[in-house]
């Protein structure tokens, strides 16, 4: 029996799934951490790190075994970076960059067995507790839990989002939105027109085909909370640096408050 991604299930009953970004953090108690905090999914950065597949796989392990689920932002298309992180235990992945149709079939091939995609087969897997199960029970089961989330972070990944969700296999649409302003000449103004209208589309491109709609690059209350107003569930809350510096300026600041007698 395959363990249960409590993400999709968030998703699929219309609540928010909330996760954290993991760029810094070296040892596997973070999962257990990022647990105890609330959080329900691990965004283990690939793309914009120095973590190696070991690290991912520890990660992974670590997040399975207390029932956080673990996300890997693959560094790109070929299907061994998916892949090996999948047989390593990750219960998704998310592909930066998409901006096509293609690559989207692409990345799907490369998470999905057949026949939705063309992954291929290998035994007993974490994701399953590493019990043995029959091949098809392994593909149903690893088909079933596995969610496939594609970046939209440039125009014509915009401009294709409609034919990207509509793409068989693909879960969630998650726009870059730091990405996406910084192509569109506006970087950084994450509440600019442009990123309130690319966030729309996306919404309405994820509910006519049935997928779930995602937020990256946004971390301003305000516009977290605008931005879910329109649609959006899969919810990347923030990463490891930016709230181990959050707390630890507001300390400091504390204590310099503090009038010396």
């Amino acid at each position: 029996m395959f363990i249960v991604n409590e993400t999709r299930r968030r998703l699929e009953a219309g609540e928010l799934a909330l996760g954290i970004g993991m760029r810094q953090a070296r040892t596997a108690d973070f999962p257990q951490i990022a647990k105890t905090c609330g959080f329900d999914w691990l965004f283990i950065d690939m793309e914009h790190s120095s973590y190696d597949v070991d690290d991912a796989a520890l990660f992974c392990a670590a997040g399975l075994g207390v029932g956080i689920t673990p996300i890997v932002r693959v560094p790109g298309f070929e299907h061994y970076h998916s892949s090996r992180v999948l047989d390593s235990g990750a219960q998704g992945i998310v592909a930066p960059h998409i901006s096509t149709p293609e690559e989207a079939r692409r990345i799907v091939s490369a998470c999905r067995f057949p026949p939705i995609g063309k992954r291929s087969m290998t035994g007993t897997q974490p994701q399953a507790r590493f019990a043995t199960m029959s091949m098809p029970d392994i593909v149903a089961g690893a088909n079933k839990e596995t969610l496939v989330v594609c970046m939209i972070e440039t125009p014509e990944g915009l401009a294709n989002v409609d034919r990207i969700a509509a793409t068989p296999g693909v879960d969630v649409l998650l726009i870059g939105a730091s990405d996406m302003s910084t192509e569109l000449g506006i970087a950084g103004q994450i509440g600019h027109a442009k990123i309130e209208d690319a966030v729309g589309r996306i919404v309405a491109a994820c509910k006519a085909h049935k997928k779930h709609a995602g937020l990256g690059g946004v971390y301003d209350p305000a516009l977290m909370e605008k931005y879910i107003g329109m649609g959006m569930r899969f919810i990347l809350s923030g990463s490891d640096i930016s709230f181990l510096m959050a707390g630890a300026r507001a300390r400091s600041e504390m204590l310099r408050k503090i009038k010396l007698r």
